[in-house]
């Protein structure tokens, strides 16, 4: 039976490891595991091409959890890491599972070079905006004024927007999805996964134990409609329970204004556009926040550019071509040398 026949066959079954899944009890992170796991036999990709690479935190736990190849590696460094698998091995589906504090602090520059380089690596950030492995420090995430135990009289640091950092570095895909709606995490997910180039998906995840709702407003079945926007490509940013508010521009400021008789019409709203030339529009959304303006949900960004790694592979051919297939011994014992007495 050939491999693309075999992975026809897969199931999201196959893909569970047997290992006992150890996060605590209504973590989001529980969601995005088995997301994925539904995820991956649909792919049509042999399981043994699969590789799940993870820093440090509670969602670097995720490569045991999954039965594929990976790596629990350093702190900060899975992009990298990744990077180089991708490189050696570019028939591999390369997978990051980072958190906001493992790719955002110790990892920021790793994050920030494999957006920019557009490596074919799926990165997903859960973002619970807390240290939870080392018991509730504040992160690059916490808001404002969090108190926590390493900031008892509240936090003085701004946060960081994971997706404004990755579109300022030129990521190609950018999306935000939320711990708690599957169906709109599992479309999100499966865009990420055929995006050819670095695809990063952030999910609002909740640390029950920690931060326990922290994204309560985004959430929560009686506010939630009027407190997020759900992006769609072509599509005006409508929201609210009865879809009767949307975003306006007044120069160069967005502004929420009411639809219908008396209001407002469609014609006047922001249009979402994933595929703009320019990640002005994406950058733009990616500054809202509550409670003035809706929080985006969905594809920000989804545009075509060379993959990095294609990249590397054509210049190593155009390399060989040129001057032969490289002589490690000669290289080593070539050109002048010294000796230290």
């Amino acid at each position: 039976m050939s491999n693309l026949s075999t992975a026809s066959l897969l199931t999201k079954k196959d893909f569970e490891s047997n290992q006992d899944v150890r996060w605590c009890p209504g973590c989001g992170d529980y969601a995005v595991l088995s997301q994925i796991q539904k995820l991956l036999p649909t792919l049509g990709i042999p399981r043994e091409n699969f590789a799940f690479i993870s820093g440090i935190g509670c969602s670097s736990r995720f490569p045991y959890y999954m039965e594929t190849y990976g790596m629990h590696s350093i702190h900060g460094r899975a992009p990298a890491i990744a990077s180089g698998l991708k490189l050696a091995r570019p028939e591999l589906s390369v997978w990051v599972v980072t958190g906001d504090g493992d790719a955002l602090a110790i990892g920021g520059n790793h994050f920030i070079h494999a957006m920019r380089r557009n490596v074919d690596l799926k990165i997903i950030l859960l973002n619970n905006r807390i240290y939870g492995l080392t018991k509730g420090q504040y992160s690059p995430t916490s808001e404002m004024g969090k108190k926590t135990k390493t900031t008892p009289m509240g936090s003085i640091d701004r946060p960081f927007s994971p997706v404004a950092m990755a579109l300022g570095a030129g990521a190609t895909f950018v999306a935000r999805t939320v711990d708690t709606e599957l169906a709109h995490m599992g479309q999100v997910l499966a865009r990420a996964a055929q995006h050819k180039g670095t695809a990063f998906v952030e999910v609002f995840q909740n640390c029950i134990v920690f931060n326990d709702g922290a994204y309560d407003a985004i959430t929560d079945k009686g506010t939630r409609a009027d407190a997020r926007v759900l992006l769609e490509h072509g599509k005006p940013l409508v929201f609210g329970k009865e879809r009767d508010k949307g975003i306006r521009l007044r120069g160069l400021e967005p502004e929420v204004v009411a639809l219908g008789e008396g209001g407002a019409n469609e014609a006047e709203l922001v249009v979402h556009d994933e595929k703009a030339a320019h990640s002005g529009l994406a950058f733009f959304l990616s500054q809202f926040d509550a409670p003035n303006l809706p929080v985006p949900l969905g594809v920000f960004r989804a545009v075509e550019a060379p993959a990095y790694d294609e990249l590397n592979t054509r210049l190593a051919a155009d390399a060989r071509a040129a001057k032969g297939r490289g002589d490690l011994a000669r290289l080593l014992n070539g050109g002048e040398t010294w000796t230290i007495e």
